[in-house]
């Protein structure tokens, strides 16, 4: 058995709307997943610190000296950097038994481009 819905109609009281509509989302579903796995590999103090030194550093850094600027073991400091290296924020070029890491620029660029994307503000650009 078949039964009709009645359609209520609406006063123009009720049509209005309790406060202004939300923004659409800057990033659609895909550009938001990557961004939260980029901010995963950066959600680490040791991770953001060998990613500044890198970017700070004018030539590659060997991971000798990395290790050495911290308080922490080599396998911790592996760790940090096989994370980095996998969100594609950084290089590793193996040379005999040390391996020497620089950032990759265009990939820290995107992350700037995302900062402001998200957060309405400009992010200033890398002194290279």
């Amino acid at each position: 058995m078949k039964q009709e819905l009645k359609v209520l109609e609406l006063n123009n009281k009720s049509q209005e709307a309790c406060c202004t509509p939300a923004a659409p989302p800057p990033l659609n579903r895909a550009q938001t997943e990557q961004a939260a796995s980029l901010f995963s590999a950066l959600a680490d103090p040791t991770r953001l610190t060998i990613l500044g030194m890198l970017i700070a550093s004018q030539d590659e850094v060997c991971v000798c000296d990395i290790t050495a600027s911290f308080n922490l073991g080599q396998p911790t400091i592996s760790h940090h950097l096989r994370i980095l290296r996998e969100a594609g924020l950084i290089n590793g070029d193996k040379r005999g038994k040390w391996v020497y890491y620089s950032p990759v620029l265009s990939n820290v660029e995107k992350v700037k481009a995302l900062m402001s994307t998200l957060l309405g503000v400009q992010v200033p650009a890398m002194a290279t």
